[in-house]
């Protein structure tokens, strides 16, 4: 396999922002940490020009290109772990992720992760763009977030599901539980979103590089202390809905890193950990077929004995 180029063009509303945010922020199939590396080994030009500062910063109009590299041998561990298929075909997989599963390895998750599991079962057939840490990888969702992720088994499909990640083509709906009562039956949140100067384990509306940002939100039941949601993404940062939903004072239920400190652990005397964030609808254009496809995946357990007691109570 030769390596891969991407090319990406600042904004205006990239100005300022950091090299290793900026591809963070603009390239779904990069993590900040692989960006980092490549812009150490030479790999990252801007403007025609070698970089080899992350902290370099973008103006309009700056033209960057990455230079991804032919992926080493994994040294990921394979590991045999139970894993809902929902859709798999030589090119893309749809793999509904539990609650409680980290997306891929990082610091403190080496083993155990959704890839250590999509080795295992799909062996050498996944793509190779992201380098040896998140084979096949073309988005993710949060640890304590369940639901739908789409899987590219080559590199031509992964090609495909970024760019239209990058056009915001792709359906993703999900299903919440917030704190408090939405009084709008629908309401759409325009905030931009970027790293939280003061915490580097959160993003915030109006961030450290932030981006535009945009959910829209649809209530589907309320129950006095808590409102159940729909919240479909026209954007994908990191934390959008979780982030927005905090932003508008209805953080979502169970979310420790968002949520109020003083709120129990326990919803109805039901132990959640985590946020109550259900990816139940997936929908994108086959790389080969060029067909639309959509998904759909139930709420989990926990999420539904928590409906199931509040709607008692109404």
């Amino acid at each position: 396999m030769s390596d891969y180029k991407l090319t990406l063009t600042a904004s205006a509303e990239d100005a300022g922002t950091r090299l290793d945010a900026f591809i963070g922020y603009n390239a779904d199939e990069l993590s900040r940490s692989y960006a980092v590396k490549l812009i150490e080994q030479g790999r990252v030009s801007l403007n025609g020009s070698p970089v080899s500062s992350k902290k370099q910063s973008v103006a309009e109009g700056d033209e960057l290109v990455i230079d991804i590299p032919e992926p080493e041998p994994l040294d990921i561990k394979a590991e045999d772990i139970p894993l809902e298929i929902v859709y798999e075909d030589a090119d893309v997989a749809v793999i509904n992720k539990p609650r409680g599963m980290v997306v891929h390895p990082g610091p403190g998750n080496s083993s155990g992760t959704l890839v250590n599991a999509i080795m295992y079962h799909m062996g050498d057939s996944l793509s190779s763009i992201n380098g040896v840490v998140r084979p096949g990888i073309v988005h993710r969702i949060d640890k304590d977030t369940s639901g739908l992720l789409m899987i590219a088994k080559n590199d031509k499909a992964h090609e495909s599901l970024a760019a239209q990640l990058a056009e915001h083509s792709v359906t993703r709906e999900y299903t919440a539980l917030c704190y408090d009562n939405i009084k709008e039956e629908e309401l759409t949140i325009d905030q931009p979103i970027g790293r939280d100067p003061r915490n580097r384990l959160r993003n915030s509306v109006n961030g450290s590089g932030a981006k535009n940002a945009i959910t829209h939100i649809k209530v589907l039941e309320r129950f006095g202390a808590y409102t159940l949601v729909r919240a479909r993404l026209e954007t994908g940062r990191t934390h959008q809905i979780r982030v927005h939903m905090a932003y508008i004072k209805h953080p979502l239920a169970g979310d420790e890193v968002y949520g109020p400190r003083q709120r129990s652990a326990k919803i109805e005397g039901i132990e959640v950990r985590g946020q109550l964030l259900h990816a139940g609808t997936l929908g994108f254009v086959h790389p080969a077929s060029h067909e639309y496809m959509e998904f759909h995946s139930e709420l989990p357990e926990v999420f539904e004995k928590v409906l199931a007691k509040l709607q008692l109570k109404v």
